[in-house]
């Protein structure tokens, strides 16, 4: 594991090769961190100073069953395009009409009051298709994304949590509403399989990215899927989880930083995780009294307890604006920035390696 500090450094090796970045999760949480990425991408504004740019990797969970998507998904019998198409708009490099077309969401109508626009391209794309995968690769290309997009799994599945008084709970939307502790989630069928390339881009990265996210709905879902665990203990890369700004109401009240790694590796079943990133910018007085009328409060930054756990702690300020009204958001470029940090180092790391092994040979 690289050696790191407890702050960001600014020191950077620059690879002649792109920094090989796979990240994990769902939601906004996942769109955000690649939105901040999408500006070191090759191809994207440019090439970088000294830098071979990023191959950027998304793995995006699929157990969404609410709102557009889960009216699509129940019509359809689809995989759920929203998380998806966030992701495809994130890492389109044209930001402007074919993005807000994507984005576009139908204030009335009958049948499509609701629906956006890219959720409805992605389910035409996989009738004509008859695959889900190549339906995301195809839109993808017309978007222009620097950056390749995976489903967790091909498989058509539901999400269920066990709460803490043994009340079982199926699909996510009802889970995201519910307010008892979660005690266990699976996925329904428990017999999924990831595709093939997203375990070669495991297995080849230089980074792996858990979260930000909901962690039981957006985070924990991916690593239930067969083999996803494995191939992320076996690989090279660094493991990063990046950890919560705010609790989440029906998921993680009164969770401390250590909890939600607990979490992500008992569900797991295998030690995933060599980093945590923690935020260590002030959040808006304002801000943190509106989220605790709804008795939610910041993520307690316990950096003693993730050592004694054998973990790495990177802290950096990573609070966002507030461009979006009365919200807690990350900061995508302030995200992107510590990968990119941590990508350089794990690479370094890899390289440091290769040439010790390559000199005890010839000794031998």
């Amino acid at each position: 594991m690289p050696n790191l500090t407890r702050a960001v450094s600014r020191e950077k090796t620059y690879p002649t090769q792109p920094l090989r970045i796979v990240a994990i999760g769902g939601g906004t949480g996942l769109s955000t961190l690649l939105s901040g990425l999408k500006a070191h991408a090759r191809g994207v504004g440019g090439p970088q100073p000294k830098s071979a740019g990023l191959d950027i990797t998304a793995v995006v969970t699929v157990t969404d069953d609410g709102g557009s998507s889960g009216r699509l998904r129940r019509d359809f019998d689809i995989l759920p395009p929203g998380d998806i198409r966030n992701c495809m708009t994130a890492l389109s490099e044209d930001s402007d009409l074919l993005t807000q077309l994507f984005r576009h969401r139908f204030a009335s109508g009958r049948g499509l009051k609701g629906h956006s626009f890219g959720n409805l391209f992605l389910t035409a794309m996989h009738q004509i298709t008859g695959d889900f995968a190549q339906a995301v690769k195809l839109s993808s290309e017309i978007l222009a994304i620097r950056g390749r997009i995976f489903p967790a799994t091909s498989a058509n599945i539901a999400l269920e949590a066990e709460l803490d008084d043994g009340t079982v709970v199926r699909g996510e939307s009802k889970i995201s509403k519910s307010r008892r502790r979660i005690a266990t989630i699976r996925l329904q069928p428990g017999d999924c399989s990831p595709l093939p390339e997203t375990l070669e881009a495991i297995r080849n990265a230089d980074v792996i990215t858990i979260g930000p996210g909901s962690l039981y709905t957006s985070i924990i879902p991916n690593l239930l899927v067969s083999g996803i665990p494995e191939a992320i203990q076996n690989s090279c890369a660094l493991k990063v989880y990046f950890v919560n700004l705010m609790w989440q109401p029906g998921e993680t009240i009164r969770f401390a930083a250590s909890q939600h790694v607990t979490a992500i590796q008992d569900h797991a079943g295998v030690k995933l995780i060599d980093c945590v990133v923690l935020n260590s910018g002030a959040i808006p007085v304002s801000l943190q009294r509106r989220y605790a009328r709804a008795h939610v409060k910041p993520v307690e930054n316990d950096i003693e307890t993730l050592h004694k756990m054998g973990l790495k702690v990177v802290t950096a300020d990573l609070v966002g604006d507030a461009s979006v009204p009365h919200k807690v958001r990350h900061n995508p470029s302030s995200l992107a920035e510590v990968v990119l940090d941590l990508a350089n180092r794990s690479r370094a790391y890899q390289l440091r390696r290769e040439v010790l092994g390559a000199t005890r040979t010839r000794v031998r």
